[in-house]
């Protein structure tokens, strides 16, 4: 009788312990890279906490990108979704039928947006790209968070905080790096630069394509080598993510040089450093060094 009782004792226990850890555990969730990166500086340290990103970290931007079952269970036990906004989920209005109670904090909030020059959508959606909107998306990710998570508002708030910092010094950085470069004029291989160049003083001169994926026809194609040409071969900038056959076949028919730069949408899956969104800007300023001297 007595080991009968201690017995159930122990699985009562056992029971309150679990119940007790579940209750604590919260669970945020982030659309794709760029808001993940964010959200691991903003919840830094912050225990009983599990951040889970829906795209995979080589996917790139969220072009005609459609939920998997997966992603649904995720966001159906999360506590809060972290997204871009600016039409970058082109899902949202599934998630928001299909789970009408998901609080949705939405990282472009106030941010001055451009006009979407593919036709795809109504707003170009990179808005992180410039480090300034950055610092406002953050502001933006910290107040959902503290709304979704109360009990870590004092720490997110300070993440919050160190990170406007950084983000601050890397604005300045890129636009005394970039103020005194000879040349202005840019083709970026898609839509991904124009909030970057209107932050820093570039002119995106042309677009290889409007959207990863396009091809190009020989007239259009044709097009672009005669704008280049006009344009004094200015330098083409093509992306890690995509590949670049339309870049180089203007290359070699103008003779312009070929340059990458990297929007951030990609990047490694673990271990990932809280400084990676600025290690990659960095990187593109020495690379816009580089081609615009």
């Amino acid at each position: 009788m007595k080991n009968t009782l201690i017995k159930k004792t122990l699985c009562i226990l056992l029971l309150s312990a679990l119940l007790t850890a579940s209750a604590g555990a919260e669970t945020v969730v982030t659309s794709f890279y760029p808001i993940q990166l964010l959200a691991l500086n903003l919840l830094h340290g912050a225990d009983g906490v599990e951040l889970v990103n829906l795209a995979a970290p080589g996917t790139g931007c969220l072009h005609d990108y459609q939920l998997s079952t997966g992603d649904m269970k995720a966001l159906a036990r999360a506590d809060v979704f972290l997204i871009n906004g600016a039409g970058m989920e082109s899902y949202l209005d599934h998630v928001m039928q299909n789970l009408p109670d998901l609080p949705i904090v939405d990282a472009s909030a106030g941010v001055e947006l451009l006009e979407d020059v593919s036709g795809e959508m109504e707003y170009n959606a990179h808005i992180w790209l410039d480090a300034g909107n950055a610092i406002r998306m953050a502001e933006n990710l910290s107040a959902g968070l503290i709304e979704a998570l109360p009990e870590q508002a004092e720490l997110i708030a300070a993440n919050r905080d160190a990170l406007a910092a950084r983000l601050a010094a890397l604005d300045t950085e890129l636009r005394e790096g970039i103020a005194g470069l000879p040349r202005r004029d840019i083709v970026t291989f898609h839509e991904a630069f124009p909030y970057f160049a209107r932050a820093y003083g570039l002119e995106v001169a042309a677009v290889v394509v409007l959207e990863p994926g396009d091809s190009l026809s020989p007239r259009q194609l044709a097009e672009l080598v005669d704008t280049v040409t006009r344009l004094g071969n200015p330098p083409l900038f093509t992306e890690p993510q995509y590949e670049s056959l339309a870049a180089e076949t203007i290359a070699a028919e103008t003779g312009a040089p070929i340059y990458e730069l990297d929007p951030c949408v990609t990047g490694p899956s673990e271990d990932i450093p809280l400084t990676y969104y600025e290690d990659v800007m960095r990187r593109n300023l020495q690379v816009l060094q580089e081609a615009l001297q």
